[in-house]
């Protein structure tokens, strides 16, 4: 279990956002709620959600093997079963694996025993198949309250969420994504994207211009791990 333990006030004033149907914007707290972590160093991470994919999950990789950039992937855990060996190049290949949930359930509408079968069948399958243990948690669509916070840290995990949405599940052109998130990018930042989402995804496309030109900027890209825990 994290040491960390919450001021009260921060606590109550957290859970009353929630409360009224807003996500609190936490930097790095006690709470072990993130959406960036400032950092002297420049470091930035990139995420992606809902894989592993069979086809665009490897070649999201093959455009990170170009550049030496390690990730983190926010696995569904009926897609790791489905697509094991996917799932065991991403973490093969270096990459951090984080927990989405099993079935992609949205874990602010299930009830303590339903979310805590979410999170432990994801977390067993990822474990068996790519022998590692994930400690980052990402809800569905960033959806979370009191309950959800409460128990993804009893079982030990951080909740990551992200402050600049590439937008790529909306089919968002990638020129777009890229004006977006190259007008907004900053030291500590936590970028949300997707391995794919139905009916097609541009995220393939808008890596290929975005990480040349944030290196350019001078930014390294880090795992969620390595970003909230740098200085």
């Amino acid at each position: 279990m994290n040491k960390h333990r919450p001021r009260f006030w921060l606590l109550f004033f957290s859970c009353t956002l929630i409360l009224q149907g807003a996500t609190p914007y936490v930097h790095a707290s006690p709470l072990g709620v993130y959406h960036s972590h400032e950092n002297a160093g420049n470091k930035i991470a990139l995420t992606f959600d809902d894989g592993p994919h069979p086809r665009y999950t490897m070649e999201i990789l093959s455009v990170l093997q170009e550049y030496d950039i390690r990730a983190t992937f926010f696995f569904v855990g009926e897609n790791v079963l489905y697509y094991a060996d996917t799932a065991r190049a991403v973490a093969q290949a270096g990459h951090e694996i984080g927990n989405h949930t099993y079935s992609h359930a949205r874990p602010d509408k299930l009830d303590r025993a339903d979310l805590d079968r979410e999170l432990r069948q994801c977390e067993e399958i990822i474990q068996r198949v790519t022998d590692t243990s994930p400690k980052l948690f990402r809800p569905p669509q960033g959806n979370w309250n009191s309950n959800v916070y409460a128990l993804a840290r009893e079982r030990d995990y951080d909740i990551i969420l992200w402050n600049i949405d590439t937008l790529d599940w909306a089919h968002t052109p990638s020129e777009e994504i890229c004006t977006h998130v190259l007008e907004r990018i900053c030291s500590g930042d936590i970028i949300l994207m997707h391995d794919y989402h139905s009916n097609g995804c541009t995220t393939l496309t808008a890596l290929r211009t975005l990480i040349p030109q944030l290196i350019e900027r001078g930014f390294h890209f880090v795992t969620v791990s390595e970003l909230i825990g740098s200085v």
